[in-house]
């Protein structure tokens, strides 16, 4: 099972850090995805990283913003988010798939809000 946490709300320009931690399994051979879901709109990968953290993966809407990062220690993967903007207004998911191909990942958990707005 995978729990994200960390989201809240934040005025534009600023930033969050979500959580994504594993319990029942260990995250090392998997690769650890981030999606979100704004109202109204479908599903969207954000950005991806590979179980050995090698090689990373962001949506162009993100790339320069947003860095995911994990530490196998703690069984957990990152998100840092900073300047935000009102369209990263969503629910942020986490995932685990064999490697990062955002339309290979199918289980959600039970996300974490992330509003921005001033």
């Amino acid at each position: 099972q995978l729990v994200e946490s960390g989201g809240g709300s934040v005025q534009p320009g600023g930033s969050l850090r979500l959580s994504c931690a594993a319990s029942g399994f260990t995250l090392d051979y998997y690769a650890i995805a981030w999606f979100r879901q704004a109202p109204g709109k479908e599903r969207e990968g954000v950005s991806c990283i590979s179980s050995s953290g090698g090689s990373t993966y962001y949506a162009d809407s993100v790339k320069g913003r947003f860095t995911i990062s994990r530490d196998n220690a703690k069984n957990t993967v990152y998100l840092q988010m900073n300047s935000l903007k009102p369209e990263d207004t969503a629910v942020y998911y986490c995932s685990a798939h064999d490697w990062c191909n955002f339309g290979d990942f199918g289980s959600w958990g039970q996300g974490t809000q992330v509003t921005v707005s001033s």
